[in-house]
């Protein structure tokens, strides 16, 4: 286990904590009394706005034109190398500060197709041509707009202290994040071999069903693998008063949504993550014709290796058999597409997620680091810029939602707005100043002053 560097601050700014070099047993620092009224004023007298401007002026997956440009002023103003469109809009700022490890820390900046409905007063009332030519409404709906704003705070406190760390911090903003586009994008346009390949990197995100103030850290991973795949299955059209004339690929179809569950259930261990989910059955054209073919599209996630191989591998053979079952010819059966770019689990470094929660432990107030249990399988694109070639990484939660809102919520009220809802609306304030102290406590202990 990676132990936590000593860290060297000043006097005047981080008197509050112990000097000596410590494991995460047998630390007795205490929390930091001071990056907490830094970062606070920082919020009052700059951060603040700039939120609400990224949450006003939310864009598109890729067309992130305007938020990337005030991403770059931001970083310029504050001393980085700024390089934009990377990728597409992507932004890349360096700042060298002597001899040590290079950290990149990431912000996806896109917003999404949803008309806002959150009732607050600064609510987007953007829209937007989408790709397909549609006018969309769009807001930040996950939560993008803390996370540029707090990639902003973290670079005006590290550039601020450079006294208290030694090396390169290389902030990334990232496009189309959601459309699991973006970091692809920039890893191609040949990321790492222009600005150097990092020794660690580090990602947020808000959550609206964490409490505000409280910090998820995982151990392993954080979120699935995903592969999309198509199957087409064959028929031989026919009479709807005359089934016995052709082979039904509705019926076909069906039996292999239904097949496709047993995999999960009886063929991956049960500890083991695991989804297929069909979204998409489309078949036919009117109610008395059966048709020659079906077309089905479904999401599969996994978190390593050996189960992606085996459900990608039990689909292809379910599909077939399925249709084989029901008499279809050799040269019919169902043609299963499994889409070429895949998105990789994200999943943190145990090593340096142990090391980076010790360091959060002890640096902020008690109790900030929370305990949550994920349950879903959600997709996030960070992987790419972390697996191949392999960078030690810990992608990390900030709470977004006030302890009385769940209470409210416990005692019958509003529930709490989901992400990708028109409703989602996080405390900007509180999550923005966790976003910035955990991440400026994480980069101080990957690079000490020795």
């Amino acid at each position: 286990m990676l132990l936590p560097p000593r860290l060297l601050c000043s006097t005047l700014l981080l008197s509050s904590l112990s000097l000596g070099a410590a494991t995460p047993s047998s630390s007795t620092a205490q929390p930091s009394a001071a990056l907490n009224p830094s970062i606070e004023r920082d919020y009052q007298q700059h951060l603040g706005a700039l939120f609400d401007y990224f949450h006003r002026n939310p864009e598109l997956s890729g067309m992130e034109v305007n938020t990337a440009a005030r991403i770059a002023k931001e970083l310029k103003a504050a001393g980085y190398t700024v390089t934009e469109h990377v990728g597409g809009t992507g932004v890349v700022a360096l700042l060298k500060n002597g001899d040590g490890p290079t950290v990149l820390l990431r912000a996806d900046m896109d917003g999404l197709p949803v008309e806002e409905k959150s009732g607050l007063a600064n609510a987007s009332k953007v829209q937007m041509k989408d790709p397909a030519g549609n006018l969309v409404h769009v807001m930040h709906a996950c939560g993008h707009d803390v996370h540029i704003t707090s990639l902003v705070g973290t670079a005006r406190y590290m550039a601020s202290h450079k006294e208290q760390w030694r090396g390169t911090l290389m902030l990334v903003g990232q496009p189309a994040e959601e459309t699991v586009g973006g970091a692809q994008g920039m890893v191609k346009d040949r990321l790492f071999a222009r600005f150097g390949k990092p020794d660690y990197a580090i990602a947020l995100h808000v959550a609206s069903d964490i409490e505000t103030g409280k910090v998820w850290i995982e151990e392993g991973a954080t979120h699935s693998g995903v592969d999309s795949v198509d199957i087409l299955v064959h028929g031989v059209g026919a009479h709807g008063a005359s089934p016995h004339r052709g082979k039904d690929p509705v019926v076909i179809g069906a039996q292999i949504v239904l097949a496709l569950q047993t995999i999960v259930s009886r063929e991956v261990a049960p500890r083991e993550p695991a989804v297929i989910t069909v979204g998409s059955f489309h078949s036919g054209t009117k109610h008395n014709i059966i048709s020659d073919e079906a077309r089905l599209q479904l999401t599969v996630r996994s978190e390593n290796p050996q189960t992606r191989e085996l459900l990608l591998d039990a689909i292809k053979r379910v599909a077939i058999n399925t249709a084989r079952a029901a008499g279809v010819a050799e040269s019919m059966l169902p043609e299963v597409i499994v889409a070429d770019e895949a998105t990789p689990p994200v999943v943190n470094d145990i090593p340096l997620a142990k090391r980076l929660k010790a360091a959060v432990q002890q640096q902020m107030p008690a109790n900030t680091v929370f305990d949550y249990r994920r349950l879903a399988m959600g997709s996030e694109d960070f992987g790419f810029f972390t697996m191949d070639p392999y960078i030690p990484s810990v992608y990390f939660k900030v709470g977004g939602t006030p302890a009385a809102d769940f209470a409210k919520e416990k005692q019958g009220g509003p529930a709490v707005p989901s992400h990708h809802s028109p409703l989602f609306k996080i405390s900007a304030e509180p999550s923005v100043r966790t976003g910035v102290e955990a991440s400026v406590v994480m980069l101080l202990d990957l690079m000490p002053v020795k």
